[in-house]
This record gives structure tokens, C-alpha cells and sequence, in this order.
């Protein structure tokens, strides 16, 4: 397994889909996901530092996780399956070990929620990664960008979205 963290979440400018980019925290290659709408803006929300006044869906599962006495310990992504992208939610419940599986996109927002570590199959991200190269004028584009910004882009994104896009 490679540890990952949550690079950005970004609109692809071909499809108009949000995508999660997971990067290797010691090495260059990216693992994205596309992901749906309402996935992605609950990843945004934890971004932002944002608190809702009550719990979403990823709350509740943070919450109950925790009632239940139960930890995750870490997020998995497996494997890649008919285009669909598998995960697991490792947990320790009282000290026994439980896995759960998840789609990787419920599984980054629990985790964010919970500080939990992300990890890709070492194979995974061998045949999927990709390594992402920014030509200079993109990367003066990023650092001239602060995170405010790139969360104020995405949720003008979500805004604007309409089902009958992703037809």
C-alpha cells in the first residue's frame, strides 16, 4: 500500500466532472477519481473548514463511528472494476478488526472527517497513477492562486451544475 493525501479537488475541463486527485506523500504520482457532484462538495466543505449546523451524511457517520466506539484506521483504495474505482474503510471496533467496503469517494470524506490516513494499492497506482506535470506558466497560475480561491472556483462549479450535464 502507498499513503496518499488529497491533492484537490477540481472540475475536469473535458467532461465537466468533479475529480479527486490522491497523491503519493513520497513520490510524484496522482491517482484520480471522478467523482459525483454531491460527493465532491462534501469533500469541499471539510476543505473549507466549513461546520455544518447539523451533521451531513459523512458527519453522521463520523458521529456514529464514534458512539459505537469504533475507529477508521485507515482508508484503502483496492482496485479499479469495470471503470469503477473499489475501497475499503478499515476499522478497529473495540478492538476487533472490521473492514467495510465503501466507494472511494464516501471513504475520503469519512476520512478527512476523522484525520484518518489514505492508501492505493501499490498495483493500483502502478497502472493508474499518472505523474502530473504543470508547464510553468500553469504553476505560476497555482502558486499566484490561494486555497480560498480554488474553493471559491469549485463551489461556482457546484452552483452551476445541472443534472441534465452528466447525460
Amino acid at each position: 500500500m502507498v499513503e496518499v493525501q488529497l491533492s484537490a479537488v477540481q472540475v475536469d475541463l473535458q467532461t465537466k466532472n468533479p475529480v479527486v486527485l490522491l497523491q503519493e506523500k513520497e513520490g510524484l504520482r496522482t491517482l484520480p477519481i471522478f467523482i459525483g457532484p454531491a460527493e465532491a462538495r462534501a469533500i469541499a466543505l471539510v476543505l473549507e473548514g466549513h461546520v455544518p449546523e447539523r451533521p451531513l451524511t459523512h458527519d453522521l457517520i463520523r458521529d456514529l463511528l464514534g458512539s459505537l466506539s469504533a475507529r477508521l484506521e485507515r482508508l484503502v483504495i483496492t482496485e479499479l472494476r469495470d471503470k469503477t474505482y473499489l475501497a475499503e474503510m478499515h476499522l478497529d471496533v473495540k478492538g476487533d478488526a472490521v473492514t467495510v467496503s465503501c466507494r472511494p469517494s464516501d471513504g475520503i470524506a469519512v476520512a478527512l472527517r476523522t484525520q484518518t490516513r489514505m492508501y492505493v494499492d501499490d498495483d493500483l497506482l502502478e497502472a493508474e497513477g499518472i505523474v502530473l506535470q504543470a508547464d510553468s506558466e500553469d504553476e505560476d497560475d497555482l502558486e499566484a492562486e490561494e486555497p480560498e480561491e480554488l474553493v471559491e472556483h469549485f463551489r461556482e462549479f457546484i452552483q452551476a451544475v445541472r443534472p441534465e450535464d452528466f447525460a
